[in-house]
């Protein structure tokens, strides 16, 4: 599960990436601060399942506060992108390249539109042209992967008789593209020129790379921009400065504050400078629904964009434990069409191949390996061991 963090340099992708991971990064006012991918480890958040239980679980692979679990995600975030990247410009290809394994795209926007298109500082740019050129890059990306391997693709269709399915898919799968997303952004088409094939291209990266948009800086978007471009484009308004100054001052003990939330509760006194910058955070919290909308833009990408839901497997159905005694202590990240063989597949592949049955712990009643999870079950696997 991997998502990537894209946008032109100086916009807070590295801002955000950090306030989501707390990893070490470089933060700089000045274009492509960010050289090298910078990958670590966010979590997604949902209600744990231990309060309708009415269990304390101690979590293996996730975290559970206050009945909300935190899940761990990949986390990409790649050097800025600027206009013409497929032809090489600014970090170009290698930007690209970047985000070959990445799921889901979160497209980091200055909302307050105080850097122009090379991430530069300026006054009253227009940042629905990021929205557009981004987009533009990443579709020119796929076809010209594409069409660097057509000749090659078409040949063997043609003098070999290959499927025409099968050769793009073995094509694109460095990409993390999987054959229905293939065959979705294919439909009738035969790609029998440039136009068909770009058009293919274009279908085929929005289908399988998808671009969720956080407009960042909201809190220095004096010409309503964010109001604006929501009317026509579906944005998150973000606030990576004050999620990553919450996430720090919590981690030092100075707030009791989980992310997502839009309130905090401060546990030491604070200096004239700390009071001024937690209440101007503050009263940011309380006029945002998403309150910083960092976690509200990587919940956004696992449960609505990529329609995963969240499952628990136990191996004892009485006390929803594993064989140690732990209570609910794996939390699975898992498409919402998955199946109890599917998640016995993720478990390992040997519970997998010897599945026999699964129970539904909250009913303690077998399911077929047919049922399709939902959100929130609590499941164990019985194999041939």
């Amino acid at each position: 599960m991997k998502i990537g963090i894209v946008g032109k340099p100086n916009v807070g992708k590295s801002t955000f990436f950090k306030a989501t991971t707390l990893a070490d990064v470089q933060i700089a006012n000045y274009p492509f601060t960010t050289i090298n991918p910078n990958v670590g480890m966010g979590y997604v958040r949902t209600d744990c399942v231990c309060k309708e239980l009415n269990v304390k679980c101690n979590p293996k692979n996730s975290v559970c506060i206050n009945h909300q679990r935190f899940i761990p995600i990949e986390i990409i975030d790649v050097a800025g992108l600027v206009p013409d990247a497929h032809l090489g410009k600014g970090l170009g290809n290698q930007f690209l390249d970047d985000l070959r394994n990445a799921d889901v795209l979160i497209h980091v926007i200055d909302i307050s539109g105080t850097t122009n298109d090379k991430g530069e500082e300026t006054e009253n740019y227009d940042p629905e042209n990021d929205i557009k050129f981004l987009e533009d890059e990443i579709n020119l990306w796929f076809y010209n992967i594409i069409k660097r391997n057509w000749s090659k693709i078409s040949g063997k269709v043609k003098y070999e008789r290959n499927d025409l399915l099968k050769e793009i898919v073995s094509m694109v799968s460095g990409l993390g593209i999987t054959e229905h997303e293939v065959k979705a952004a294919l439909g009738d088409m035969t790609l029998k020129d440039d136009d068909e094939l770009k058009e293919f291209s274009f279908k085929l990266r929005e289908i399988s790379k998808k671009i969720l948009l956080f407009g960042n800086k909201i809190d220095k978007d004096k010409n309503k921009n964010f109001e604006r471009l929501s009317k026509k484009y579906d944005i998150i308004p973000g606030f990576a400065d004050g999620e990553l100054a919450l996430r720090l001052a919590a981690k030092a003990g100075v707030i009791d504050y989980l992310s997502g939330d839009a309130y905090f509760k401060i546990l030491k006194n604070l200096n004239t400078s700390q009071e001024k910058a937690i209440t101007f955070i503050k009263d940011k919290l309380q006029r945002s629904p998403t309150g910083t909308g960092v976690q509200s833009a990587i919940n956004k990408c696992i449960f609505e964009i990529l329609h995963y839901i969240v499952v628990y497997p136990v191996e004892d159905e009485g006390k929803f434990s594993d064989s140690k005694g732990n209570v609910l202590p794996d939390a699975r990240i898992v498409r919402n069409d998955s199946t109890p063989v599917d998640l016995a597949y993720m478990i390992h592949t040997d519970i997998g191949k010897n599945f026999i049955t699964a129970v539904n712990c909250k009913t303690k009643m077998n399911i077929s390996k047919n049922y399709v999870l939902k959100n929130g079950d609590v499941i164990k696997i019985v194999a041939n061991k």
